[in-house]
């Protein structure tokens, strides 16, 4: 679980319902379901109508990364790079085939086993770098969603505050029914404001942090991989990873001589 999302979330509610209490205000008069069903229920509508049901759908399941902390051991990933560069290099790229089966991380697998068939470097360069670029395309687009409905929201926030208005403008004679109308109004702006500044722009920006973190790991994987099929020296290679890494990367366990 990613904590920073969890915390940041509470943090920010908790202290705009603490600034309110210690200026006199109660829950209670924050808590309108009327307001609620404008601003969400016209933020949801409005942001299906911006997109195709797929992309929709795909944004929704995307959401859940915000909530989930995947370590990336970059450092590790590097390390074996290298290590399948000296048992490349020691016994040739066919040796590379009784690994494939105990791997763990399907891109490295499907960008090693292209190099265990034979494949053209040039093949191999164009097909790993369209998967990356059309999964990054993919999930960006998605994250999109988000942005757009935290620009929406406030918005239909301002629809709803109007249409408090209206309701107050109606009921002039009535002072009993001017204090409800009074409260959607300012009610539905808070709402349209916050969720769009505490859930859909944060959760748009870590998604699309994520989605970059995810594209520079498999960058890394694609460049190694092809340093080994071009017979890079596995010394070379892990200065290179290295750099890609940060310096966050453990020694190579050293190789036997052949």
């Amino acid at each position: 679980m990613d904590l920073t999302t969890i915390i940041g979330i509470v943090f920010a509610i908790g202290c705009i319902i603490g600034g309110q209490a210690l200026e006199g205000g109660h829950l209670g008069s924050i808590i309108q379901g009327t307001a609620a069903l404008i601003v969400f229920g016209g933020t949801i509508g409005a942001t299906m109508v911006a997109y195709p049901m797929e992309d929709f759908k795909r944004g929704l399941k995307m959401a859940r990364s915000v909530f989930q902390d995947k370590k990336a051991d970059l450092g590790g990933l590097a390390t074996e790079i290298v290590e399948l560069a000296n048992i490349a290099r020691r016994d040739g790229v066919l040796a590379l085939e009784g690994r494939l089966a105990s791997m763990t991380d399907p891109f490295l697998k499907r960008a090693l086993g292209f190099v265990v068939d034979g494949l053209d470097p040039a093949v191999t360069r164009n097909t790993l770098d369209a998967e990356i670029d059309a999964e990054f395309e993919e999930a960006n687009f998605a994250a999109k969603l988000f942005e757009t409905a935290g620009g929406f929201s406030p918005t239909i926030g301002i629809i709803g505050a109007v249409l408090g208005l209206i309701h107050v403008m109606e009921n002039l004679n009535d002072p009993s029914k001017l204090g409800g109308g009074i409260a959607t109004a300012f009610v539905a702006t808070v709402y349209g404001v916050g969720i769009a500044n505490i859930f859909f722009l944060p959760m748009a920006g870590k998604m699309k942090r994520k989605i970059g973190l995810e594209r520079e790991r498999k960058t890394m994987i694609a460049e190694g991989v092809l340093a080994i099929q071009e017979g890079l020296n596995p010394r070379v290679l892990e200065e290179k990873l290295r750099a890609l890494t940060g310096g966050h990367m453990a020694p190579a366990a050293p190789q036997a001589a052949a």
